[in-house]
């Protein structure tokens, strides 16, 4: 089985070719997705080692002693 003639390039052609390859060399790829940004007054369940005396002093007040260690990490972290 013989194959059709090739038909010989045009303009056009080589145009079409020019410009795929300038779009895949100037495309932007997307950069990795973005963390979504917290939702405000949700808290999230962590594990933290922290040393006993510092526990004990937040435990002093009472009930609240997480928000109050919340309290100071944010703080501390200047939000």
């Amino acid at each position: 089985m013989s194959q059709p003639p090739r038909r010989p390039r045009t303009l056009n052609d080589a145009r079409t070719e020019a410009e795929a390859a300038f779009k895949r060399t100037t495309t932007k790829v997307p950069d990795e997705p973005t963390k979504p940004a917290a939702l405000p007054g949700v808290k999230e369940l962590v594990s933290l080692r922290i040393d006993q005396d510092v526990l004990e002093h937040f435990q002093e007040g009472g009930a609240g002693w997480q928000d109050r260690i919340n309290d100071a990490l944010r703080k501390a972290a200047g939000k």
